[in-house]
């Protein structure tokens, strides 16, 4: 029982990760018409980024925090209308083309952080951001401040996301854009500026997500955003494409599943698992366990 219990505190910490990434992954498949797959990649663009402005101000953990969310809010703006302008001259939304753009920006990204930081290897970061300090012990439980911090701040993070897409006007042209981008546009919701905005909300939820992956991990590697983004496309699949309450619930069960399977199956079977589950739901329910937005 304490293994299970110790376990499921994990897969939480970890679930709440899956869930914000997937949150932004969707929010732009929704309002900007974009398979954003290089999202995760993004976020760790944005860990890097941390590393170095802690390393330059003396270990400076509001520096730190800042600036990997700044970092993630520029950059996805800034590669904003390079999809639009792919879309523009295709003359309709293409969500294969921006897929395979988004394709090329992760792999240009993985490429930089592999030559340009720490002559491509592994950054870790400093004992005061990492999360390692256990907060609660009992027997085989162990809780450390970066599982409580994770949990907390993505719950928070998750509400007031839901509230916004729900109880904002801007909120209201988010859903107005998914439900029916070209009604949207006649009732004189401006599409490319609530576009825009939407890239540089999951920006933010980027950046929060980079933050937290800091404390939760300590260290980063460029390799990781790709093994990240895999993980976001399955929930998303599993889920249902765009569709947000079922990102939500998916991530956090694949967080659970990948935790629970790494407490009680010896070898690294967590990734296998969670595509078997993937197959799985593509052959009984094409759409997702809880249907596709799209």
């Amino acid at each position: 029982m304490e293994v299970f219990i110790a376990q499921f505190m994990n897969g939480l910490s970890l679930g709440s990760i899956y869930v914000l990434l997937v949150t932004g992954f969707n929010l732009l498949l929704l309002v900007a018409m974009i398979i954003h797959f290089s999202y995760p990649q993004v976020v760790v663009f944005s860990m890097y980024i941390s590393w170095v402005a802690l390393r330059f101000t003396n270990n400076s953990i509001v520096v730190g925090v800042v600036a990997g969310i700044v970092s993630a809010i520029a950059l996805n703006v800034v590669l904003a209308p390079l999809f639009q302008q792919v879309m523009r001259k295709r003359g309709h939304v293409d969500i294969n083309a921006t897929m395979v753009i988004s394709l090329a920006i992760g792999m240009i990204i993985t490429d930089i952080l592999s030559h340009e930081f720490n002559s491509g290897f592994p950054i870790a970061f400093p004992e005061n951001v990492r999360g390692d300090e256990e907060l609660f012990g009992f027997g085989l439980i162990h809780i450390s401040r970066g599982q409580v911090l994770s949990l907390l701040v993505g719950v928070v993070v998750v509400s007031a996301f839901f509230w916004l897409l729900y109880r904002t006007k801007y909120g209201r042209a988010f859903r107005a854009i998914a439900e029916d981008p070209d009604n949207a546009r006649l009732v004189g919701i401006p599409i490319f500026q609530t576009g825009l905005l939407s890239y540089a909300l999951t920006g933010l939820l980027g950046g929060l997500t980079a933050v937290l992956l800091s404390v939760l991990l300590g260290s980063a590697s460029p390799g990781l955003g790709e093994a990240v983004a895999h993980k976001v496309l399955a929930v998303s699949i599993i889920a249902g494409l765009g569709n947000l309450v079922g990102g939500l619930v998916i991530g956090l069960a694949l967080g659970i599943l990948e935790a629970m399977v790494q407490g009680f199956i010896t070898g690294t079977w967590s990734n296998a698992i969670a595509f078997v589950v993937l197959l799985v739901v593509i052959l009984a329910r094409p759409r997702g366990v809880f249907g596709m937005k799209l």
